[in-house]
């Protein structure tokens, strides 16, 4: 079933964490803040929306990098009733897709709770101080990509951010496959 997410809540701050990454690694907020703002994406494996678009988010995720934006990606879905979203899958997702950008485990969703998660992809970026300034999507793609040429407003949203500090006052919501909640 798709999901759209919810009306940017602007200012709302950014929930700390401490997940595991694929790298072995533990991350936390501000490991992963960057100087200019942050991008946190709840991602899966397996949601075909996800799947469509996995490469223009590396795309888009790479340069916010270069603008002095952190990026990470989450995954909170439950892996035992979906086991293409297993650790191991998700070091093999984000290998095959070139991720430059640490990929952790949100596997008690406890992460995707507190930043109100509804769907995958679903896109909080936050200006320096961690306050929400977008909660959009990243382009016009659905299930299958959007045309080439189609307006990347995650990555336009993101840079505005790195340069005034605030996002764009009108944003089209993401849409997705629902978080896979335990126990639902």
């Amino acid at each position: 079933m798709a999901v759209e997410t919810p009306v940017c809540d602007f200012g709302w701050k950014a929930p700390h964490f401490h997940l595991p990454g694929i790298d072995g690694r533990q991350w936390s907020l501000t490991d992963v803040r960057g100087a200019k703002g942050l991008l946190v994406m709840f991602i899966c494996n397996h949601c075909p929306y996800v799947q469509a678009v996995a490469d223009r988010l590396v795309r888009d995720a790479r340069q916010l990098q270069g603008l002095s934006i952190g990026v990470a990606a989450i995954m909170s879905n439950d892996a035992h009733a979906y086991p293409e979203d297993s650790f191991d899958n998700m070091k093999t997702f984000a290998a095959r897709h070139g991720f430059t950008f640490p990929y952790l485990l949100d596997e008690t969703q406890e992460v995707a709770r507190a930043y109100g998660a509804v769907c995958t992809p679903d896109f909080f970026g936050f200006d320096a101080g961690l306050g929400l300034q977008y909660r959009g999507r990243l382009d016009a793609s659905r299930r299958d990509a959007g045309p080439a040429d189609a307006r990347r407003e995650l990555f336009e949203a993101m840079a505005q951010v790195a340069e005034a500090g605030c996002g764009p006052s009108v944003q089209v919501p993401s849409m997705g496959c629902s978080i896979k909640w335990r126990g639902e």
